[in-house]
């Protein structure tokens, strides 16, 4: 039974593994106009240490809540929320300082082709919506654990990337397409397996194990 589970959740990361590589082909073509190649690489470098660092998150959470000497509650997982965030945002707040961001805010606003006030109304927005986001990652683990937090969140990749399709009128190209029937096979290959396994552990009888 636990070799079973094992090759199911393997074959599950695996497939979603190959789903989010799937979606970097011909990433390419959406590289800024006038943009050097050491801003390319350097973001494209960032973004993979921003991947890992998430990655390292999820289950650090979830060692949290192993280690707390109180039990877990929906308020000690607020409190998580909170204190994550807050330093979260003091970090990216001196990371704007120091690179006078703050500064150029104005401008993209001005320059935003949907108008200023519909710019204040994106930034506001996606700061609420990422806080639903993690706040949602965080009470999958208390609810489940890191691993299906972190299939969840692959399996919302290529879906978003439909969604932009459409709403925003992007081009459904075929990498998006298999990006997407492969994070759902994998996504119902990892669910599969796991109320197999929970059938067996109700029913420990109905298989007859030799010596």
């Amino acid at each position: 039974m636990r070799t079973s589970s094992r090759s199911n959740l393997s074959f599950a990361v695996f497939l979603l593994s190959i789903d989010a590589g799937v979606l970097a082909l011909h990433s390419s073509s959406d590289r800024p106009a006038n943009e050097s190649n050491k801003e390319y690489y350097l973001g494209f470098f960032m973004t993979l240490a921003a991947a890992a660092l998430y990655g390292f998150i999820l289950p650090l959470v979830e060692l949290t809540y192993k280690k707390a000497k109180q039990a877990i509650t929906y308020s000690l997982v607020m409190e998580i929320q909170m204190v994550m965030c807050f330093f979260a945002t003091v970090f990216c707040t001196v990371g704007m300082l120091v690179n006078n961001d703050f500064q150029a805010i104005p401008k993209e606003a001005k320059e935003y082709e949907l108008g200023e006030a519909k710019y204040y109304l994106v930034v506001v927005w996606n700061g609420i919506i990422m806080q639903c986001f993690f706040l949602g990652a965080i009470g999958v683990i208390f609810c489940a654990s890191s691993l299906v937090a972190g299939i969840v969140i692959t399996v919302l990749l290529p879906v978003t990337e439909i969604l932009a399709v459409i709403f925003f009128d992007e081009k459904f190209q075929a990498e998006k397409g298999v990006s997407l029937a492969l994070s759902l096979w994998g996504f119902v290959s990892y669910f599969y397996g796991e109320m197999k396994d929970s059938k067996k552990k109700k029913n420990p009888t109905s298989e007859t194990e030799l010596p």
